[in-house]
């Protein structure tokens, strides 16, 4: 048994017989009464698990000031290396994100990876998260988004909508967050509009969490509202749009998630055709202009018109 998992069965024998005699821990993690004080020692330390000596009831016991709750919250070395992977991708995903509330935990995993053969620095060192087109976040917005959706709470917001540069101040009652292609986006019925809206947080100002109740929207609704179109684009009337890429790009394509209801087929030839639905024609028609002359659009006809008349478009500032 190594020291994770006897951490662990300490951490699990105060929970469940709430007062432990000493010999009970020695019984159980069959150590010498020499490294279980060390154990007891790291674990108040290092970790601050506030074990206490209880002489009256003669055993050990959690003790009453304890600040945090820590079941299921050992973990054997593999499994923190793949936390400390996890972290590693949340910095170069959203830098500064919770950072405050990440730290304390960060430092208790590399404390318990110190005996390991992967250090904590080199892990980050080894994994790099390459971003493209993120937008910058205001400063401490993000976590008062994430505080009103997880505390499910009303959230008084200012939003500047892109399409419009329309700044406009809102009550939502966030339902979830998104991130999309680098970016986060809140889904939340708006109360200005009656209805269920996606907002990019990076659009978001002086939000401020609202004691009153978010209102409660099934998420089925939601996905059935905000998911049905492509990508951050909703819509209630879908259509599906037919594209066949060449065979030199059909074994990307193939393996490639458009959207969640996608269908695809390859062809005798080789060409893959791609089925995708769609509400709006902005973001689908950015995907397929990247793949160039290796991709047709075979319908529906309006999409396939907007497309070709984009290339003209492009050609002739060229």
């Amino acid at each position: 048994m190594d020291r994770t998992e006897r951490f662990y069965r300490i951490e699990r024998l105060l929970r469940e017989r709430k007062v432990v005699p000493r010999h009970v821990f020695l019984d159980v993690l069959e150590v010498s009464l020499a490294t279980f004080k060390r154990d007891l020692e790291y674990l108040r330390e290092r970790l601050e698990v506030p074990i206490e000596w209880n002489a009256d009831k003669g055993g050990y016991e959690l003790g009453s000031d304890r600040k945090v709750e820590l079941p299921g919250l050992w973990f054997n070395d593999s499994e923190i290396q793949a936390l400390l992977v996890m972290d590693a991708m949340l910095a170069d995903l959203s830098p500064g994100l919770l950072e405050g509330h990440v730290a304390p935990l960060r430092a208790r995993l590399e404390m318990l990876l110190e005996e390991g053969q992967v250090a904590p620095d080199e892990v980050r060192k080894r994994v790099r998260v390459l971003r493209q087109a993120a937008r910058a976040l205001p400063a401490g917005v993000f976590e008062v988004v994430a505080a009103a959706t997880l505390k499910r709470r009303r959230l008084s917001i200012a939003y500047a909508a892109r399409s419009t540069a329309e700044a406009t101040e809102r009550v939502v009652s966030p339902q979830r967050l998104v991130h999309y292609r680098d970016n986060w986006y809140l889904d939340a019925w708006c109360h200005l509009r009656d209805g269920l809206r996606k907002f990019s947080v990076d659009a978001i100002s002086s939000p401020v969490l609202l004691d009153e109740k978010a209102k409660a929207v099934d998420m089925k609704a939601v996905e059935r509202e905000l998911d049905r179109g492509y990508g951050v684009f909703a819509g209630r009337n879908v259509d599906w749009a037919t594209l066949r890429f060449t065979p030199a790009r059909a074994r990307w394509v193939a393996h490639e998630r458009w959207h969640a209801a996608q269908r695809g087929r390859v062809e005798p030839a080789g060409a893959y055709v791609l089925e995708v639905p769609f509400s709006d024609t902005r973001e689908l028609m950015m995907d397929i202009l990247k793949y160039g002359a290796d991709v047709e659009v075979l319908g529906p006809p309006s999409l396939r018109a907007a497309v070709a008349q984009e290339v003209r478009r492009m050609a002739a500032r060229h």
